[in-house]
């Protein structure tokens, strides 16, 4: 059985939610919500997921899952927000607790800050099965972006986070704490020797080059054939060397302390300090 997908399209983050439904039923998943956030003015707002939550109940979903990919450096998470007004249970894989330690000492955290993925509903471990309604689904454990990235392959669909991008962009970076080239190589071959036809969805689009319009939908025959880094014939260590070289030339993406303190704690901000603000930390000189 394959699900009815829908996407959402993020303009500040070229970042895409995913409303995944039974294709004759109403229970359906969440993946990858996003909440806004004006980095200067340091505020956050829901104009974003208010189209998802508008779009389920005009649908007659209900939700079973809120699933996040990987902890995202470039966006917030929505998890919290969606989860309040329609239900469904938080989601990531296991190893975000690795990324939780990682960041936990970075940022030099106190004890407040639990790092045993407590913060999350549910942890998924690798080839752990799962179901939307009618729907089956499995977890591949496909990390090199990061050290927590998962793969949802839910029927002839694989929700693929920051592993491949379309084609003519090419592949994410793999420069971040706990991420790895020679992982993400690895992990985007294992998700390229799935049948040719299944729909790979991605996390973001920021458009190839010559290209006007946004797609976050491609197949896995398409990027064996066309995709700019990684298509059949390129060798690990070619691969290897290409994303390097390239990720030396990337600036730090700028919501990136922002967004994974919020996002480890599955989309909340730090608790509120005596005067009920929350605040988030920046590390002066250190990365």
């Amino acid at each position: 059985m394959n699900p009815k997908v829908t996407g959402f399209f993020h303009a500040p983050s070229a970042s895409i939610t995913y409303v995944v439904a039974e294709p004759e039923g109403a229970r359906c998943a969440i993946i990858d919500p996003v909440l806004d956030f004006d980095h200067g003015a340091a505020r956050t707002s829901t104009v974003a997921a208010d189209k998802v939550v508008g779009f389920v109940k005009r649908n007659g979903f209900r939700v079973e899952w809120v699933l996040e990919t990987h902890v995202h450096a470039d966006r917030l998470s929505a998890a919290p927000y969606i989860n309040e007004r329609l239900g469904g249970r938080i989601g990531i894989g296991e190893h975000i607790v690795n990324v939780q330690k990682t960041w936990k000492g970075t940022l030099n955290l106190g004890d407040e800050f639990k790092d045993d993925g407590s913060a999350f509903d549910h942890l998924f471990k690798e080839g752990e099965r799962f179901t939307i309604g009618a729907l089956a689904g499995e977890v591949l454990y496909t990390p090199g972006h990061t050290a927590a990235d998962v793969t949802y392959v839910i029927g002839d669909t694989a929700f693929i986070g920051d592993t491949l991008f379309m084609s003519d962009y090419g592949t994410a970076r793999a420069d971040f704490p706990g991420g790895d080239a020679r992982e993400l190589y690895h992990s985007i071959r294992r998700i390229l020797a799935l049948p040719p036809e299944t729909r790979l969805f991605l996390c973001h689009d920021y458009l190839g080059p010559g290209r006007a319009e946004h797609k976050w939908e491609t197949t896995v025959a398409e990027q064996r054939a066309h995709n700019v880094h990684v298509h059949d014939g390129v060798t690990e260590d070619a691969f290897v060397k290409l994303r390097t070289e390239r990720d030396k030339l990337l600036a730090t993406p700028p919501l990136l302390f922002a967004a994974v303190q919020v996002n480890m704690r599955a989309g909340r901000l730090p608790a509120p300090e005596a005067n009920g603000v929350s605040y988030l930390k920046i590390p002066v000189d250190l990365i």
